[in-house]
């Protein structure tokens, strides 16, 4: 099935901003992009999702291995007793020295925090098996090149433009990776960070929704 998703506006990646754009989805790539009013008179049977805010290409977060090989996420709620909410890193992840399966949940909840904030790939050079089978089955790409210099964070705007975030510019034929977040323009997104993401989409699969 088509799929139009419109946006307040859109940001290729690689081209101006569209006001009141969209993206028509075929499968998992980019049949067409542009302003609302082209697509979908060039596409009327197709399925309309509306969203507010801005659309942008999907986002590629540099700090892979470090969140998702050496931090430990705690289980909300039944670990938080026992370890705190807050990610568990350095000498107090060598105290607890997880097993492999507890170190598979633990990228898997990072996952979905960082689908939650629009990412859509991760740098990352991972060995552990099944932290790559939780990446696997989030759809995210891992694109093997060391992690970014600073600390690790889930956020991949911290201390960087929208557009140096972007995996790749959206591009007709291209992957349907995108993400839409609750920001009027690139300048309030930066300002607000990707937290603000709304939806999330891999492959045409509406991977994450803001509940």
């Amino acid at each position: 099935m088509l799929t139009i998703h419109a946006a307040e506006l859109l940001l290729p990646g690689d081209r101006a901003p569209v006001p009141g754009g969209a993206v028509l989805v075929d499968g998992d790539r980019i049949a067409a992009l542009g302003p609302y009013e082209d697509v979908a008179a060039g596409h009327p049977a197709a399925r309309v999702r509306r969203w507010p805010g801005v659309l942008t290409p999907g986002l590629l977060n540099r700090h892979g291995t470090a969140l998702l090989e050496h931090t430990y996420f705690p289980d909300d709620p039944f670990e938080l007793g026992e370890l705190g909410g807050e990610p568990i890193t350095g000498a107090a992840l060598a105290r607890l020295a997880p097993n492999e399966s507890r170190r598979g949940n633990s990228a898997r909840r990072c996952t979905q925090k960082l689908l939650a904030r629009g990412v859509v790939a991760v740098a990352a050079r991972l060995t552990t098996p099944a932290v790559r089978t939780a990446v696997h089955r989030a759809g995210l790409e891992v694109v093997p090149m060391p992690d970014a210099e600073g600390p690790a964070t889930l956020d991949p705007f911290a201390g960087t433009a929208p557009a140096d975030a972007f995996r790749a510019p959206l591009a007709v034929d291209g992957p349907a990776r995108f993400a839409v977040f609750a920001a009027p323009d690139a300048a309030a997104l930066a300002a607000r960070g990707a937290g603000t993401c709304i939806a999330t989409v891999i492959g045409g699969r509406l991977r994450h929704r803001r509940a």
